[in-house]
């Protein structure tokens, strides 16, 4: 009798101290697993019970009790109720405490992959944002930095490098801010958009973005709205790049701290690591009022074989929509692989203030991805030569993607690319299954039953899990076994609130969602003239590695893994949001929206 109360009764009851149980916040698909954890000391099997809206169970069953949990410091037990698949509005009670309203529904996914797609439109340099497309006024801005044309930094930097600058200037108008900062990284924006690019090219016989369907400017064009999207960001990689015949003095090699050894290269064709202010702005700033200088710093070939592989997966994409854009892309592609090889150990410089540094001491996984999508576009022979010569080919995939790890990118794309031979296929799609088996096999550790058992969570470390859930869409869709489906779902589940801290990490979406993101135009905490995020906005998430700032200095030491979060704008390490971030967001909801089964 006690389980069979209305539904105002129900959110009389939802409305006490302790938490109800956790679970994705803006419900599910009906045709995929469901399952919520609910924090207890207790050791015995709980009785829980799904009702709808007029009061009625329609499932019950009993919790299964997991123990300590480690990631989360919760006594935790887990409840499965997959079986629960009528579309309509539900709550689930157990141990007296109530959900809040969550939907089944088909269409669970769409809105928020609509949401996570405009946060690309918003992110947008060099042109005004409109509130027609923003959602709202409140999103309306000016054009940040509407004409950037721009030269190298010259001087001093922070470790006494003194830097020549250079001869030119790049037009670099246009591309994405990076984060809630207004720098643009090639080394970020190059994962962010083979991202997306990814999403087109292996959903093309069913695109999930069609002319029309995005809010955009470029809607109605007769090109797909995601297309018009991931274009507006390579227009900007491809001005990165520098002019052929350019010689600069760069680092080679690893070097010591202190001032830089700077040696002549030929760097033509390689990318500049970044466009960036020269000192950083504070928040809030609209980009519109960025008064700071804005300069190129110096190239790298991590960002160098960034600009090779995404363009040369736009060359492919384009082909036979746009010949000529196709073409651009490919021949800078090929420029910026050559300039690679000619100078394959010029890592990106640190010692500068204003900008993030995305170092990265390892390129064989940035050489390795290059080379694939070359390949995968060309089908030359000496590129699968290259190819078959490195060690990462053959070896097992290490983890999910990161700006820093991009060797599974390649395999993603032999995996998926149409002109990929059989074998080199058949490959590349048994080393992702087998990295998708260890996700799952970790569920059965997590007392949350994610597809990551570590008790270390990094910065980002929401992008982890939407990462992890694109290699497990990708191996549901190579072998069709639900398992790997229903993994991707609980990657998803995390981020939308099935976590201790009952957050959804996602701007708009959900009952307890991101509010406060370190962003500088999205500022509504610091100066209420400003907006708070538009939906559909990713949070870095929980990170118990690193607390450098005020904000989160009182959780060091306190807090287990995944409660080191705070949603507040100073809190950069834990609360900001970027590119690469948001853009396994709109890929793996995408997914999620498509029926597969």
């Amino acid at each position: 009798m006690r389980f069979a109360l209305p539904l105002v009764a129900l959110a009389l009851i939802g409305a006490t101290d302790a938490p109800g149980p956790h679970l994705n916040q803006i419900g599910f698909r009906p045709d995929t697993a469901k399952r919520a954890i609910l924090a207890h000391d207790g050791t015995t099997p709980l009785p829980w019970q799904v009702i709808d809206a007029d009061g009625r169970t329609v499932a019950e069953g009993q919790t299964v009790p997991f123990g300590p949990d480690a990631a989360s410091g919760d006594m935790v037990h887990q409840i499965d109720f997959s079986r629960v698949a009528t579309p309509g509005t539900y709550r689930l009670r157990v141990d007296g405490r109530t959900s809040h309203v969550f939907a089944i529904a088909a269409d669970t996914y769409r809105p928020l992959a609509r949401a996570a797609l405009n946060f690309f439109y918003q992110q947008r340099a060099g042109t005004p944002i409109e509130a027609r497309f923003a959602g709202g006024p409140q999103w309306a801005r000016a054009a940040g930095h509407p004409r950037e044309v721009v030269t190298c930094f010259k001087g001093r930097d922070l470790a006494g490098t003194d830097w020549p600058g250079c001869s030119y200037t790049r037009d670099v108008t246009g591309g994405w801010y990076d984060a809630g900062d207004q720098g643009k990284y090639v080394v970020n924006g190059g994962i962010a958009l083979w991202t997306l690019q990814n999403l087109y090219e292996v959903n093309a016989a069913a695109p999930p973005f069609p002319d029309g369907s995005a809010a955009l400017p470029e809607a109605g064009n007769r090109i797909d709205d995601l297309l018009d999207e991931t274009r507006w960001e390579m227009r900007f990689l491809l001005a990165m790049q520098v002019p052929d015949g350019q010689h600069l003095t760069l680092p080679l090699g690893r070097q010591g701290r202190g001032p830089l050894t700077l040696t002549d290269v030929d760097a033509g064709g390689m990318a500049h690591h970044k466009i960036a202010d020269r000192n950083w702005t504070k928040i809030p700033t609209n980009p519109a009022e960025d008064r700071e200088e804005r300069l190129l710093y110096p190239p790298s070939t991590a960002a160098t074989l960034n600009l090779a592989a995404t363009a040369a997966q736009c060359a492919r994409i384009w082909r036979g929509i746009d010949d000529a854009f196709a073409n651009t892309c490919l021949a800078a592609a090929g420029k910026a692989y050559r300039a690679a090889l000619r100078n394959p150990d010029v890592y990106a410089a640190q010692a500068f203030t204003g900008s993030g540094g995305y170092g990265d001491n390892d390129l064989s996984d940035e050489l390795y991805w290059a080379t694939a999508e070359l390949f995968a576009t060309t089908g030359m022979p000496e590129l699968a030569e290259a190819l078959h010569r490195m060690p990462l080919h053959t070896a097992p995939l290490a983890g999910e993607p990161s700006w820093g790890s991009v060797a599974v990118l390649g395999t993603i794309t032999l995996a998926t690319a149409g002109r990929v031979m059989p074998e080199e296929r058949a490959a590349a799609r048994a080393k992702l299954v087998a990295l998708a088996d260890r996700f799952v096999v970790e569920e059965a550790r997590s007392g949350y039953h994610l597809p990551y058992a570590g008790t270390a969570y990094p910065w980002g470390s929401s992008s982890n899990f939407l990462n992890r859930g694109m290699i497990l869409s990708l191996a549901a869709r190579f072998t069709g076994a639900a398992r790997y489906r229903d993994a991707a779902v609980d990657a998803m589940d995390y981020v939308l609130g099935r976590n201790p801290l009952d957050q959804s990490y996602v701007s708009g979406f959900g009952w307890k969602p991101l509010r406060n993101p370190h962003h500088r135009f999205w500022a509504h905490q610091m100066d209420a003239r400003m907006p708070g995020p538009p939906p559909g906005v990713v949070s870095g998430g929980a990170n118990s590695l690193s607390f450098p700032e005020s904000a989160s200095a009182a959780l060091k030491g306190r807090c287990a893994p995944q409660r080191c979060w705070t949603d507040d704008i100073r809190a950069y390490a834990h609360n900001e949001v970027a590119i690469n971030w948001n853009a396994p967001l709109v890929w793996l909801a995408s997914e999620l929206s498509a029926s597969r089964r």
